[in-house]
């Protein structure tokens, strides 16, 4: 089995494939300050949970891949391939690491690792040209051309930023949960401010989307949609131009990347 692990800003993913298929997968808050030690207990406790697994992941994870928009975070999970895990063969998602994505971008580096390897997940399910649309911390677009380029971006405040400002400098205003109002026009404080998040981020998502499949290909309705990350359920019935929903892209693009560069060396 494969053991993926996607660090974001605000949560981990983690996901164990068998082959092809994902079989479990777990989400956990993201904390910079956790050490390699405290890591490997928060693993090692995840993987005892499950039927499959026993209490020592080196005995059925074959292999595992890795990546993090949280530098210290990614420091320390290479720690814990060191020191824990170091029989089993483990790809960290960083520079001359093999993706097959050619990034098109002023500077390729500062690209991150996740929106990469959902270029390189997108292209591999449904072809090229498509634009990603990732729901989380921020919500990012991506761009990937026919031939499988990474040609650029679109970078918003997330859906739960968004939130938290609101509550935070609205005087009158908390707080609230990110949930689907009863109706567009809300009847009082609370639906009003869930119907500008739910319905203002599929507007925005719909004009930004419009824009760049506008210029991704003659053709826009050519370009092939996807939409993934946590909050993405929120949207998706309210969209008009969202194709597709995969809320493991990252997952299946890091399994894709260990292939490359573990099992064909």
């Amino acid at each position: 089995m494969l053991l993926t692990i996607d660090v974001g800003n605000t949560h981990t993913v983690l996901g164990l494939f068998d082959g092809e298929e994902i079989v479990e997968h777990w989400r956990i808050s993201t904390e910079a300050h956790r050490t390699a030690d405290e890591l490997a207990v928060l693993l090692q406790g995840l993987m005892g949970m499950h039927p499959l697994l026993g209490d020592d992941l080196s005995d059925n994870v074959e292999g595992i891949a890795i990546c993090s928009t949280v530098p210290s975070v990614l420091h320390e999970l290479r720690e814990v391939t060191r020191r824990y895990y170091g029989d089993i063969p483990a790809v960290l998602v960083e520079p001359g690491v093999k993706t097959g994505v050619p990034i098109l971008m002023d500077n390729p580096k500062e690209v991150g690792a996740d929106r990469i390897i959902n270029a390189l997940a997108a292209v591999e399910l449904y072809g090229g040209p498509c634009v990603v649309v990732d729901f989380g911390t921020a919500t990012t677009f991506d761009a990937v051309s026919a031939r499988g380029e990474y040609v650029g971006g679109v970078i918003a405040p997330g859906i739960e930023i968004s939130v938290d400002a609101l509550g935070m400098r609205g005087a009158q205003l908390r707080k609230i949960e990110i949930a689907r109002p009863r109706s567009i026009i809300g009847k009082n404080t609370v639906e009003a401010m869930q119907s500008g998040i739910v319905y203002g981020f599929a507007g925005q998502v719909d004009g930004v989307v419009h824009r760049m499949a506008s210029e991704l290909a003659d053709d826009p309705e050519d370009v092939t949609v996807l939409a993934t990350g946590g909050l993405a359920p929120m949207v998706l019935g309210e969209s008009a131009v969202i194709d597709e929903h995969e809320p493991w892209l990252t997952l299946i693009g890091l399994r894709l990347v260990y292939e490359r560069n573990v099992e064909r060396g």
